[in-house]
């Protein structure tokens, strides 16, 4: 599933209208994403948002945040270091937590 699929998944399983997500999920500035937006990102036209806007929607759509950050392939903050690591490492953790993923889910690697 991409990351759109998960959300609109998500919030129609929790019976919300894009406007009523929307309103609930706040930028940096302080105001809410536009419905346009959230339609937007649903059907894949824009790139997955940042850190602070997967981490709302994981809260207010009760989907684990680092699934979210899985799914658009990136580490969820609390993982992230400040100091420099091994990027081989980093990308065997990855793949790691992928293939358990896969088996867990009984799905499929891509």
């Amino acid at each position: 599933m991409t990351f759109g699929q998960v959300i609109v998944h998500a919030r129609k399983s929790k019976q919300m209208s894009q406007k009523q997500l929307a309103s609930m999920v706040i930028k940096d500035d302080g105001k809410p994403i536009s419905p346009q937006y959230l339609n937007d990102i649903e059907r894949d036209r824009r790139n997955p948002p940042g850190d602070n806007l997967i981490s709302q929607f994981a809260k207010i759509l009760d989907v684990p945040e680092d699934y979210l950050f899985f799914i658009v392939h990136e580490i969820p903050p609390k993982y992230r270091q400040t100091t420099a690591i091994n990027p081989s490492v980093v990308h065997e953790a990855f793949e790691a937590f992928a293939r358990s993923y896969h088996r867990s889910e009984g799905g499929k690697e891509q």
